[in-house]
């Protein structure tokens, strides 16, 4: 079932989406070479309890920590670990928290130090494409009309879709319905309506479509172990235009300030 949220609830969702935004940029605040995927989810989940948060991927059907780090060919779901970043890699933070018992998450792809101009395509038409899918994410367009805006813009750039990892709806929980595809096709699928709060969040490829499943049964990496960009946001759906309610103007203006982020989107 599809949970139309009031207005109230609408703004209790983006006060724990803005608390995400402010989490990515905390960590955008530190990303340098040789620092461990693990030492950011601590001070992840230390500025996430500082800030009257709960972590809300901590523990959620297992998984063991508070951000999702991907490094390069890692799609979604990396665990934080002791692999330290160097220059040329790309990593995706994905970070969910619970405020006032709403759920915020919001992802974003790092590039640390200089990286290849293939790679540097690949985030830019990926953070783009999400835009696309918000462009269309209102009240009266229909569910493919969304994914088809992304897939086409990343297909056309000779990029690929995952299909098998999708966005969701969110609200008092992480994963609520309906589930949003980054494909599809215009006029298919459920119609969009006011009050409907979605995860939009591209996951593209820079080479095939198809994923394989780590064995530590959390991580998603190309099956070709090509580079793979992720951006999310979580979005209200809207009469004229989409209610975004995560924002990348944090990360952004924390990223102007550290110099071993030098790729700017």
């Amino acid at each position: 079932m599809i949970l139309i949220k009031t207005e109230e609830e609408i703004e209790l969702l983006r006060n724990s989406n803005l608390l995400v935004s402010k989490t990515l940029a905390e960590i955008a605040g530190i990303l340098k070479p040789g620092i461990t995927t693990l030492s950011l989810d601590r001070h992840a989940e230390e500025y996430i309890r500082d800030n009257k948060g709960i972590p809300g991927f901590l523990n959620y059907k297992g998984y063991p920590n508070t951000l999702c780090t991907s490094v390069n060919s890692q799609v979604v779901h990396g665990i934080p670990s002791d692999y330290e970043l160097k220059e040329g890699d790309i990593i995706s933070i994905d970070c969910g928290i619970i405020y006032d018992g709403y759920y915020g998450d919001s992802a974003y792809t790092f590039a640390i130090g200089e990286i290849d101009d293939e790679v540097a395509e690949l985030l830019r038409i990926t953070k783009e494409s999400l835009f696309k899918g918000i462009e269309v994410a209102i009240e009266g367009k229909r569910l493919g009309d969304l994914g088809y805006a992304i897939q086409k813009h990343c297909e056309d750039a000779g990029l690929s879709v995952v299909r098998e990892m999708v966005g969701h709806g969110l609200g008092k929980n992480l994963h609520e319905a309906p589930e949003v595809p980054n494909y599809g096709k215009r006029g298919k699928g459920i119609k969009l309506k006011k009050g409907m709060v979605i995860c939009i969040e591209p996951m593209i490829n820079l080479g095939r479509k198809e994923i394989i499943q780590q064995k530590d049964g959390w991580t998603i990496r190309t099956a070709d172990n090509k580079p793979s960009a992720h951006f999310e946001h979580a979005v209200a759906i809207d009469k004229d235009r989409a209610n975004v309610l995560s924002t990348f103007e944090y990360i952004e203006n924390k990223m102007e300030n550290n110099m071993y982020l030098h790729f700017k989107i």
